[in-house]
C-alpha cells in the first residue's frame, strides 16, 4: 500500500508538468517543491519574488488535490467551497481568478471560481450564499463577514486549503491579526485544511511562518518554508537634475524633472509612475497632460479613491497595451500581472526598501525578465536615498515586519462576529485564540475581562444598555440576538479606520470616487478642485455625498489624503546613513548620485560639516524666527517625533523654555525665543536611553497621542458606530464620542484593557519605542560636533521649510523659499 502513494502523487504531478509543457513553459524547482509539499498534506510559507509564477505554485496543487479525491471529476461535479485565496488588495482579484480559471478549464474539472470583496454586488453575494463557488478569492474583511453568517461551519466544512497572498503586507498590521483569528477558527472546522502563505522577501521569514500558522499546535510542526532561488535582475537608474539645488526643500513634487520622464515614457510599451500620495498622483497626471496634450487617451491615473469601474478599466487597458503611462499610488503595488509594463518610475523617496523592490517588480513581470525602475528625486537630498536604493538592490537588503501582540480591539470585533453568527462557547474558543501568535500570552483574567466587556460593556459603562451587545444563553453560548446590533456590526467589520469618506458625485448622478471629509469640509460652494483627473466645482454636501460639476477653471486645490507622510523604515535609515558617510570619500569611490550632490555638500561644509559614522551633528543659528537648534540622527520622522519631544522635555527640566518642534526624515529642530545652552545639554547627558519611557510619557502629551489612537480602537472594538453606508457619522462626531469614552476610562477605569492598548500602540507602533532606544544608544557612542552657524545650511533648510509649510499656503511658501534661497546663495 505504501509503495503506491508516491506513484499516485507522481501521476498528479505529471498532469501539472504536461500543462506547463503545453504552454511552452518549464516549472521552476520551487513550484514543484510546493506541489509536492501541499499534496503530502503540509502547511507552508512560500517566499518568491513578484512575477515568478507563485500563483501557479499554489492553484495547481489545490486543483490536483480535488482531482485526486474525485477520480470521476470530469463527469461528476462535487459542489461546495474547496479553497479560499486571500488577497489584501481588491485590484489583484481579477488576475488571481484568471490564473485559477485557466487551470480548472484546461484540466476539464468543472470547478467554479468566484470573487467576494467590497466591490462584489449584493446580487452576486446572494447568489454565492445559495451556492458557493469551488474556489473563492476574497479579502481578510470579507472572510470575517462570511464568519458572521449563520451556519458558516457548513460553508467551510469541506474547505481543503486557504492561501494568504502577500502575507508580508498583512504581517505587522491589524488586518494580519484579523487573519490569524480567522485561521484559528477554520483550523477547527475544516478537518483537512492546509494553510499556505505567499510572501515577498522579508527579513523575519521564520517568524512570518510562525505568525501565519500559530506558534503552538500541529500546523507549524507539519510545515515547510520554501524559498524560490531566482536571481531576478533589477536595474535602478536615477534621474539626476542638470542643475543641482544647494538648498533643497520638500514640496515641489519633482515636477521640475517632468520633461526628463517624457523620453522614458516614449521608449517603453507602458510605464507606471508611482507617487507616494494620492494628491501627488493627481498633480502629476494633470501636469503631464497640460504639458503634453498629445497623451490624451494614452495616459491614465489609478488610486484607491477612484471608482471601481475606472480602476478596472485602467487595469484592463494596461493589459491590452492601450496605455502609454499610468500615474498611480500603492494601489498598483502588489502582485498585478501586467506583462506590457516595461518601466517603472518612482517619484520621490519610497521610504522603505521592500516597497521600492515591490514597485520595481511591476516591470518585467515575467520569469527571467529584467525589472527597470527609475528614481526621480523631488529634492536634492532624496538623491542620497536613490544611492542607498542602488546598494540595497545590489546587496538584496531585506526588512523585518514586526507582528502585533494583544490587539484587544480586533479580538472583541472577532468575538462579536462569532456571536452574531451561531454564537460561541468561551471554553471552546479560548484554546483556539491562545494558539495564535498575537494572543499567545492572553491570560484567563484578561479573557474574562473581554467576555464581561461583550456582555456588560466594561465596568464604567455597565449602566448604559447600548454597550451590552452579547447575551449569554442557557447553554453558556455567547450570542447576539438583536438584529439591529448584528446589522451594525456587519457594516463595521474591518480594521482600517481612516477619515470619514464622502462620495463625490455629479449633481445629475454619476459616481466619481471618494474623498476624505477633512478636505471637503474646507471647501465653500464654487471652489474648484482637481480629482480623478478632472477639474470639479464643488456645489454642496448632500447626505454623505459631495455634489460637483465639471469646471474649465484652473485650480491648485488638490485633495490630500491621510498617510501622505510615510517615515523611513529602520533598514532605510541605516542605508541612508551609510550612503551619506560616503560624501567624504574620493569622487571615484562615490556613486553617481552622491558625486552629483558635490555642490550641496560643498555649501554644507562652508557653514558646518557632513557628518561621518562616528559623529553626531548639532547646528545652531539665529534668525528673525528665533533661535534654531537642529539635530541630525538620520532615523526617519517617526523616531524624530519622539526624540524631539523627549529632548525638549529634558531641556525644560534644566531651564524653563518653550520650543516649537519640526522634524523630517533627516533630523529635527527645536525653535525657541531664547538660546539653549547646548554644552549644558551635552554635560547632562540628555540623549541617554535611561528613563526614556517615563520621560516620553511626560514629554509627549502622550494622553493626546493615545487619545487619537483610541479613536481607531473604539471603532474597531465597536464601542463607536461609524454609520451606515449612505449615512455615515462625521469624523468630528466619532472623535468626540471616542474622546468622551477615553476620558471616562482615564478618570474611572484606567485598568481598562482598550484604554491601556491605546498607550501601548502609541509607544510601540507610532513612536517605535524599540528603535528610538537603539538610536539613543547609537548617539551615546558618537562624538558630538556642535556647529554655531551664521545661517541655514543645506541640511537644515528642508526641516525649516517643512515647519513654514504648516503656516503658509503653497504660493506664499514658494515665494518665501525663493527669497530665503536668494539671500543664502549671494
Amino acid at each position: 500500500m505504501l509503495n503506491c502513494i508516491p506513484l499516485e502523487q507522481s501521476k498528479l504531478l505529471h498532469i501539472a508538468e504536461n500543462w506547463f509543457h503545453e504552454q511552452n513553459w518549464k516549472p521552476f524547482p520551487f513550484q514543484k517543491q510546493t506541489w509536492n509539499a501541499f499534496l503530502e498534506g503540509k502547511h507552508g510559507l512560500l517566499n518568491a519574488p513578484t512575477g515568478s509564477g507563485k500563483t501557479y505554485a499554489l492553484w495547481f496543487p489545490i486543483v490536483l488535490n480535488y482531482i485526486n479525491t474525485n477520480p470521476d471529476y470530469k463527469i461528476k461535479h462535487k459542489k461546495g467551497l474547496k479553497a479560499i485565496w486571500i488577497t489584501p488588495l481588491r485590484a489583484l482579484s481579477q488576475e488571481i481568478k484568471q490564473s485559477a480559471e485557466r487551470i480548472t478549464q484546461d484540466l476539464g474539472t468543472q470547478m467554479t471560481v468566484g470573487i467576494r470583496t467590497g466591490d462584489t454586488s449584493t446580487k452576486e453575494r446572494a447568489k454565492q450564499r445559495a451556492n458557493m463557488p469551488d474556489l473563492l478569492i476574497t479579502t481578510p474583511e470579507s472572510l470575517q463577514l462570511l464568519l458572521s453568517s449563520k451556519g458558516y461551519d457548513k460553508t467551510f466544512k469541506h474547505c481543503s486549503a486557504i492561501v494568504v497572498d502577500e502575507w508580508h503586507e498583512l504581517l505587522g498590521t491589524k488586518r494580519g491579526v484579523q487573519m490569524e483569528l480567522g485561521l484559528s477558527r477554520l483550523k477547527t472546522i475544516c478537518s483537512t485544511l492546509r494553510i499556505w502563505g505567499i510572501s515577498a522577501t522579508i527579513g523575519n521569514l521564520e517568524q512570518a511562518r510562525e505568525v501565519l500558522l500559530g506558534p503552538t499546535g500541529s500546523a507549524l510542526k507539519n510545515s515547510i518554508l520554501i524559498k524560490a532561488k531566482l536571481n531576478k535582475k533589477i536595474t535602478v537608474k536615477s534621474i539626476i537634475p542638470k542643475q543641482m539645488e544647494t538648498f533643497p526643500w520638500r514640496g515641489h513634487l519633482g515636477l521640475h524633472l517632468l520633461e526628463d520622464v517624457i523620453p522614458i515614457i516614449n521608449k517603453s510599451k507602458t510605464t507606471l509612475l508611482f507617487t507616494n500620495t494620492r494628491s501627488q498622483c493627481e498633480i502629476w497626471f494633470q501636469k503631464i497632460l497640460e504639458k503634453h496634450p498629445e497623451y490624451a487617451g494614452e495616459i491614465a491615473m489609478h488610486h484607491g479613491s477612484i471608482n471601481k469601474e475606472t480602476r478596472l478599466w485602467v487595469e484592463q487597458a494596461i493589459r491590452n497595451e492601450s496605455l502609454k503611462a499610468v500615474v498611480c499610488t500603492s494601489s498598483l503595488d502588489l502582485g498585478v500581472d501586467f506583462a506590457p509594463v516595461e518601466t517603472v518610475v518612482q517619484i520621490g523617496g519610497p521610504k522603505g526598501v521592500a516597497r521600492f523592490l515591490q514597485r520595481a517588480g511591476r516591470s518585467g513581470h515575467r520569469p527571467g525578465k529584467e525589472s527597470v525602475i527609475y528614481f526621480l528625486p523631488t529634492h536634492a537630498m532624496e538623491l542620497i536615498e536613490a544611492s542607498a536604493m542602488q546598494k540595497a538592490v545590489l546587496n538584496s537588503a531585506v526588512e523585518d515586519r514586526i507582528p502585533y501582540l494583544n490587539s484587544y480591539d480586533v479580538l472583541i470585533q472577532y468575538l462579536t462576529t462569532l456571536a452574531v453568527s451561531d454564537g460561541f462557547i468561551p471554553e471552546e474558543i479560548y484554546p483556539e485564540i491562545k494558539q495564535t501568535f498575537c494572543y499567545q500570552a492572553l491570560s484567563q483574567e484578561q479573557w474574562q475581562w473581554l467576555l464581561n466587556f461583550l456582555v456588560m460593556g466594561s465596568q464604567s459603562l455597565k449602566t448604559y444598555d447600548e454597550y451590552k451587545k452579547v447575551e449569554i444563553e442557557d447553554d453558556g453560548r455567547f450570542k447576539v440576538n438583536n438584529r439591529a446590533i448584528a446589522m451594525r456590526h456587519r457594516f463595521q467589520i474591518g480594521t482600517i479606520v481612516g477619515d470619514a469618506n464622502l462620495t463625490v458625485r455629479y449633481q445629475k448622478g454619476g459616481y466619481i470616487g471618494t474623498i476624505e471629509e477633512s478636505f471637503i469640509s474646507k471647501l465653500v460652494p464654487g471652489d474648484v478642485f482637481t480629482f480623478a483627473g478632472r477639474n470639479l466645482e464643488f456645489i454642496r454636501i448632500k447626505g454623505m455625498s459631495a455634489q460637483v460639476r465639471n469646471s474649465s477653471k484652473r485650480t491648485n486645490k488638490v485633495p490630500s489624503w491621510m498617510g501622505g507622510r510615510l517615515s523611513f523604515s529602520a533598514k532605510m535609515s541605516e542605508l541612508l546613513r551609510q550612503e551619506l558617510y560616503t560624501a567624504e570619500l574620493e569622487p571615484k569611490a562615490q556613486s553617481i548620485e552622491i558625486a552629483s550632490l558635490a555642490p550641496m555638500f560643498k555649501k554644507q561644509r562652508e557653514e558646518s560639516i557632513v557628518p561621518q559614522p562616528n559623529q553626531f551633528l548639532i547646528e545652531t543659528f539665529k534668525s528673525d524666527d528665533g533661535y534654531h537648534h537642529i539635530f541630525y540622527p538620520f532615523e526617519g520622522r517617526a523616531i524624530h517625533e519622539g526624540m524631539s519631544s523627549l529632548l525638549a522635555y529634558r531641556i525644560s527640566l534644566l531651564t524653563p523654555i518653550t520650543c516649537s518642534l519640526a522634524f523630517n526624515d533627516y533630523g529635527f529642530e527645536l525653535l525657541s525665543d531664547k538660546e539653549i545652552d547646548i554644552q549644558e545639554v551635552l554635560d547632562n547627558n540628555l540623549f541617554t536611553p535611561e528613563y526614556m519611557l517615563s520621560d516620553l510619557q511626560k514629554s509627549l502629551n502622550s494622553n493626546e497621542m493615545a487619545r487619537r489612537k483610541f479613536r481607531d480602537i473604539a471603532v474597531i472594538s465597536g464601542m463607536v458606530f461609524t454609520g451606515y453606508p449612505e449615512k455615515g457619522v462625521k469624523m468630528k462626531h466619532l472623535q468626540s464620542s471616542s474622546q468622551l469614552l477615553f476620558d471616562v476610562f482615564k478618570d474611572f477605569e484606567d485598568d481598562n484593557l482598550l484604554f491601556q492598548q491605546a498607550f501601548t500602540e502609541t509607544y510601540e507602533h507610532q513612536l517605535e519605542e524599540g528603535r528610538l532606544r537603539m538610536a539613543l544608544e547609537r548617539i551615546a557612542k558618537q562624538k558630538v560636533v556642535w556647529k554655531k552657524c551664521q545661517n541655514h545650511t543645506p541640511f537644515s533648510f528642508p526641516i525649516i521649510t517643512d515647519r513654514l509649510r504648516e503656516k503658509l499656503s503653497n504660493e506664499k511658501l514658494a515665494d518665501r523659499i525663493k527669497r530665503m534661497t536668494k539671500i543664502l546663495t549671494r
